[in-house]
């Protein structure tokens, strides 16, 4: 028995451990990870997937518009106090020239009908049904143009807590450097062999340094934050990047890109000026189409029971049926030039959306000159960046030397290391520029579609 309980035990420290360690795994993703998540999970992607459905709904429901309709209807009426009739009095024997007050039918009243209309011929229905495409396109076009701000927004996020994190890892190695010759200098000078004003330029710039690192900390987690924000997660989890920002960095060089063909209809832009485009064409129709004649049908089948007293569900009751079949023509005869005024201003609408067109196409086209221009400029910054960091460190080094052999003062060490310190950040964000400039020409090429 004690074997069993042991046993029991053992299984349930384990399960435990093993819940435990499924709790506090931490999600990790690269960047395209991250992105691919963010498609599924991002709250505006979401609703872009909603937006698509609702459109496709819609599109049904002007379609059905024009389908068979049937509707029914039940009524019953009590008539607490019937209206009197006057017939001439020798209809019932009496004098001529007088009347009779009479009462016709009976109280109650109960009647059912059921009526089935169908759409023969409606000029701005034909409209309707052939702008629900265009509609449909403009939906998918629109998820499209969100789904790569979401993968804009998780580039530019991702590369930020790449950039925080670094610039922590950076500040806490020139903190440690600064400590340890701050340490060197105050030993030296407390046994007479430097100045303090060398002590003193140490400690601003190691305050400098420490304050300019508690930043980059917060900085890390307010990063991290907007991009659980962006991938649709809780801003508090503790979400791990697999990314090393000068890897990515490299990832991200594609002189080919620049080479690629550029197809205008790819562009989610003129995709979308091509919608309003077509919008105001099938405005421009409907607004014609309120010139022809329409022409509906119906037919109707209903019945009808009368009684003193509501005694309709019983069996003795009598009803009545009745059946009408039918036709409404409408024809629009004159308008005061209403329709004329509204089909002119449609026009002119249309006129302006084609224009737009035109000029969205040529801004596309800037743009993407523009963004080809700004991507080779944050490469040619990189590598100045990289190159001149290089150079800052072996400056530093040498004045590092030079400082501890007393050949230089500590002014032009602070200026050697303030350079450093620059060059770093410099180069750190370089780095994603070169990310988020090719995301931007990416967006704009945009040959995924």
């Amino acid at each position: 028995m004690r074997n069993h309980v042991l046993t029991f035990l053992i299984i349930c420290i384990a399960s435990i451990g093993y819940a435990q360690e499924e709790v506090t795994n931490t999600d990790s993703f690269t960047l395209q990870e991250a992105i691919s998540f963010a498609l599924e999970n991002n709250y505006s992607a979401i609703n872009a997937d909603r937006d698509l459905i609702d459109a496709k709904k819609q599109k049904w429901e002007t379609i059905a518009t024009g389908l068979p309709q049937i509707t029914g209807a039940v009524g019953y009426q009590n008539q607490l106090k019937q209206p009197v009739s006057l017939i001439p009095a020798e209809f019932a024997g009496g004098e001529p020239g007088e009347f009779v007050p009479i009462v016709f039918g009976q109280a109650q009243q109960a009647n059912a009908t059921a009526t089935l209309r169908q759409q023969i011929f409606d000029g701005s229905y034909i409209v309707g049904v052939q702008a629900t495409k265009a509609f449909l396109s403009y939906s998918q076009n629109n998820k499209e143009k969100t789904d790569l701000e979401v993968r804009k927004a998780v580039t530019e996020a991702y590369g930020n807590v790449l950039l925080a994190e670094e610039s922590v890892t950076i500040f806490e190695k020139n903190k440690e450097n600064l400590e340890k010759n701050l340490f060197e200098t105050t030993k030296i000078y407390e046994n007479g062999l430097g100045d303090e004003e060398s002590v003193e330029q140490l400690q601003i710039t190691l305050s400098s340094v420490d304050n300019q690192l508690k930043n980059a900390i917060r900085l890390k987690g307010i990063t991290l934050q907007m991009l659980n924000l962006v991938m649709g997660i809780a801003i508090d989890a503790p979400t791990k990047l697999e990314e090393n920002l000068d890897d990515l960095a490299q990832r991200q060089i594609d002189f080919g890109l620049l080479e690629s063909e550029f197809n205008m209809e790819n562009n989610v832009d003129f995709k979308l000026a091509t919608n309003l485009n077509q919008q105001r064409y099938y405005e421009w129709k409907l607004a014609k189409s309120r010139a022809l004649p329409t022409l509906n049908s119906f037919v109707n089948y209903g019945t009808a029971g009368f009684a003193d007293n509501f005694n309709f569900f019983s069996s003795d009751q009598q009803w009545f049926d009745s059946s009408v079949l039918g036709f409404d023509l409408s024809i629009p005869i004159f308008s005061s030039g209403r329709r004329s005024a509204g089909t002119a201003r449609a026009k002119i609408a249309l006129e302006k959306a084609k224009t737009q067109l035109s000029e969205a196409e040529e801004q596309i086209r800037l743009q993407l000159e523009s963004s080809k221009s700004n991507y080779i400029l944050a490469i040619e910054q990189y590598e100045t960046a990289k190159s001149n960091l290089n150079l800052a460190e072996r400056i530093e080094n040498k004045n590092q030397i030079k400082y501890a052999e007393g050949l230089a003062s500590s002014f032009e060490l602070r200026q050697a290391q303030t350079q450093l310190y620059d060059a770093q950040q410099t180069y750190l964000q370089s780095m994603v520029e070169v990310i988020n400039k090719k995301t931007e020409l990416e967006t704009i090429i945009n040959n995924k579609s």
